[in-house]
């Protein structure tokens, strides 16, 4: 990646947009984030706003006027903005529809229109692929999401795939297992962190805690990130971003709560067939091979990378 050249993040106040970020001005990318702070942060890149390495559009993306200036100098896009609430989308379906399909399509058009950029790097999801079939989903797996959230994301990677072919706008959708670490304001860990800190004694689970997810440190997740973004393949694909391995939601209940040296007594409250809410999905398996034919190996297991995500999470919320 050359560090002559200007990366443009959309999202990046947020938690992996942030600390793709940091990584893109270690590099010494000329950086530009744009972010409506609906759920970003300022203060994840107050040292670089500080020292001028980054320059900062509180910009809608809906907002289409307003994205074709910082969208007109940028040489690789990373697309990272979105609404990431899964449970939201089944009680709100067209917040997701306005943020994540309808702002996709707004960048899309003024790339097209303004960016001398050609690339597109895109944060999808595993949703994408539903309850999987095969013991673990390829990138070539049918796309059959149960959540409009994961319907949203397969709108975005389906006009991404148009704009690669009719204008030459290529694009690598990374479809995202549960990336957690530093900075992270959602999840099952940011849930367990808020009812174990009120409550030691009782831990209510969503679901029958049978949930089965990978788990990814968002410094992995930036490295895979970095390693697409390295090796430019043809003008659409798609990556599965995961670990090797998997945990259950009870098994990350028992390490968050080895954590603090609590033992509650676990509340489920399942819903059909077991999963959290409407749209959860039991079982999340990706292979990652394509990915690691690109030279990428994660440094932390689902499990360490838990118990890094929950110690980075209670730093932040007890009093210090």
């Amino acid at each position: 990646m050359s560090h002559d050249k200007t990366a443009l993040v959309t999202g990046g106040a947020g938690f992996i947009g942030s600390n793709l970020v940091d990584a893109l001005v270690t590099r010494h990318w000329h950086v530009k984030v744009i972010d409506n702070l609906a759920t970003g942060r300022l203060a994840n890149l107050k040292d670089h706003l500080s020292t001028g390495t980054v320059k900062f559009f509180q910009v809608d993306l809906k907002d289409f006027d307003r994205i074709l200036e910082p969208v007109s100098d940028a040489d690789l896009v990373f697309h990272f903005a979105g609404n990431p609430e899964v449970r939201l989308s089944t009680t709100e379906p067209r917040i997701h529809f306005q943020e994540n399909v309808a702002a996709t399509f707004n960048l899309l058009e003024a790339i097209r229109q303004r960016s001398r950029a050609r690339k597109l790097i895109f944060a999808s999801t595993s949703a994408v692929y539903g309850e999987p079939k095969e013991a673990k989903s390829t990138e070539e797996s049918a796309l059959n999401p149960v959540s409009v959230y994961g319907a949203s994301k397969v709108c975005c990677e389906a006009f991404m795939q148009t704009y690669a072919r009719l204008y030459g706008i290529g694009s690598a959708c990374l479809r995202f297992a549960n990336i957690i670490g530093f900075r992270m304001k959602y999840g099952v860990l940011w849930d367990f962190a808020h009812k174990l800190l009120r409550n030691r004694n009782e831990l209510e689970v969503l679901g029958d805690g049978k949930q089965v997810r990978s788990y990814l440190d968002v410094s992995d997740a930036i490295k895979a990130v970095l390693t697409v973004a390295d090796n430019p393949r043809g003008e659409f694909e798609a990556y599965n971003v995961g670990n090797k391995d998997s945990l259950s939601v009870d098994e990350v209940a028992g390490l968050v709560t080895s954590a603090i040296g609590s033992m509650p007594r676990r509340v489920y409250t399942p819903v059909l067939g077991g999963v959290g809410w409407l749209g959860d999905i039991k079982r999340i398996a990706m292979s990652t091979a394509k990915l690691e034919e690109l030279g990428f190996t994660a440094t932390m297991t689902s499990a360490q990378a838990v118990i890094h995500a929950f110690e980075c999470i209670l730093s932040e919320l007890r009093p210090s």
